[in-house]
């Protein structure tokens, strides 16, 4: 039997840990799909390649006219070269990979199939394999909902959707969820008429605020339909027939399932150790991210603690500092942790949301002042006109530091990262007007103008 000092199951995230094999550690990686997994292949890189266009035409198409620009009404997207040439890009860069793994005299990497036989061996293809360590990171799959029918139909997911180069006249999307309105923004802005079964509301993780303003902002743009649910799924003379709770049917030639994401767990065979999993199924780790087997760790969308890419990055450098760089031993402990929904309008937050800090004042005592600030009430929206953004700031009312940020805005994901200093950093609200100073008139001002709206509750 073949024993390594770390055996790494999942090549999604691990990069950080893989300078263990320059240190002379015996890395073996366990992988039964594309080389560094979802976000590469599946997730964030491809959809971004696909989702970047998109904005670009939704902003031509929706600002041109009263930016007093003309010629811009036929306006398209290639989509099938957009999508062959974006599948091409990310299939080179996964391939890029392997030989990278081939040649580096520390690491072996296993293809295909794997299960634990117990605490301390794992199978591939047949071999067992023992560790010092292993890493469980095999990141999640769609969610697919037990509609009568569904299985039997040519739906797509999220995998399937990011690689289809056929743009249909319609489509139906069941979910509302971060993946939902980012992947088919992509379609509604190449031409195809989106259709969205939404059971209660969207990005429903978001603050009330920012659902609420978003929600009547994503319905002007697509055909959102709320308080539906779909019970029956038909396909015949590739058609797609949806019969809602309502008796409604409707008809489509596409279908995307977007209703959340489940750990990938259930091939790992975990019933012969003592692994144990939540109702979810999510694997149960502590604050070192070990599991109830010695010397096996869990970490992101597999242990559910935050379903980001960047946050596999933080839980990898943890765990490199903690196991082999000789750092004092300390559970994992996450900065404020943002993230962004890369959809039109954009989204990005950091930290909690209000609906979690109500739940703290009942609770806890935790006290805390809001601040709103609309863009138009900004100097570069006499350039920009943008009537619908907004920066939602939160500070504690005793120390006056900034605990919690919100923005919508179609570049959200770039304007949040001041916050995130600001508030990493424990800064006060006073912080940012007294000791910072913002270029006049760039987009930046609509955060110090809430600051100064926070400062006067405070």
């Amino acid at each position: 039997m073949k024993h390594y000092d770390i055996i790494i199951i999942g090549s999604g995230g691990w990069t950080k840990l893989r300078s263990a094999a320059d240190l002379w550690k015996s890395v073996a990686i366990i992988e039964k799909s594309e080389l560094w997994g979802t976000c590469l292949n599946r997730g964030c890189i491809p959809s971004k390649m696909l989702i970047y266009p998109s904005d670009l035409v939704t902003h031509a198409r929706e600002d041109a006219k009263h930016l007093h620009i003309s010629g811009l009404e036929n306006l398209s997207i290639d989509f099938k070269a957009l999508v062959e040439d974006t599948t091409a890009q990310i299939t080179s860069d996964s391939q890029s990979i392997e030989p990278i793994y081939e040649n580096h005299k520390n690491i072996t990497l296993y293809r295909w199939h794997w299960k634990f036989i117990e605490d301390k061996i794992v199978e591939v293809n047949g071999e067992q394999i023992s560790w010092e360590r292993i890493y469980i990171a095999t990141g999640s799959i769609p969610q697919v909902p037990p509609i009568d029918g569904l299985k039997d139909a040519p739906y797509m997911t999220s995998k399937e959707a990011l690689k289809n180069t056929k743009l249909p006249k319609k489509m139906i999307v069941i979910g509302g969820w971060y993946i939902a309105v980012e992947l088919w923004h992509v379609y509604a802005a190449s031409g195809c008429d989106v259709h969205f079964l939404v059971r209660s509301g969207m990005i429903k993780a978001e603050d009330k605020d920012i659902r609420e303003a978003f929600e009547k902002d994503f319905s002007k743009r697509y055909n959102v339909h709320f308080w539906v649910s779909p019970v029956k799924v038909e396909y015949r003379d590739k058609v797609f027939y949806i019969t809602l709770d309502n008796w409604e049917v409707m008809e489509s030639d596409a279908l995307f399932v977007a209703t959340g994401v489940m750990p990938m767990t259930e091939w790992l065979w975990l019933e012969n150790t003592s692994i144990t999993t939540n109702i979810r199924w999510y694997i149960e780790a502590n604050e070192y991210l070990e599991t109830k087997s010695a010397w096996v760790y869990a970490l992101w969308d597999v242990a559910g603690n935050y379903l980001f890419r960047h946050s596999v990055n933080y839980e990898w450098e943890y765990l490199m500092k903690q196991h082999y760089l000789g750092e004092a031993n300390a559970p994992v402990k996450y900065p404020p942790m943002p993230h962004a929904i890369f959809t039109y309008p954009q989204i990005a937050w950091v930290w909690v949301t209000e609906d979690e800090l109500i739940k703290a004042r009942k609770e806890e005592g935790v006290d805390y002042e809001t601040s709103i600030h609309d863009y138009k009430n900004s100097a570069m929206w006499v350039a920009m006109k943008a009537d619908v953004w907004f920066v939602k700031l939160i500070a504690d009312k005793q120390t006056g530091k900034l605990i919690w940020a919100h923005i919508l805005w179609e570049k959200s994901s770039d304007m949040i990262h001041m916050l995130i200093v600001i508030i990493s950093w424990w800064h006060t609200v006073s912080f940012m007007l007294d000791d910072m100073i913002f270029i006049h008139p760039a987009l930046p001002e609509v955060i110090r103008n809430a600051a100064r709206s926070l400062q006067k509750k405070l």
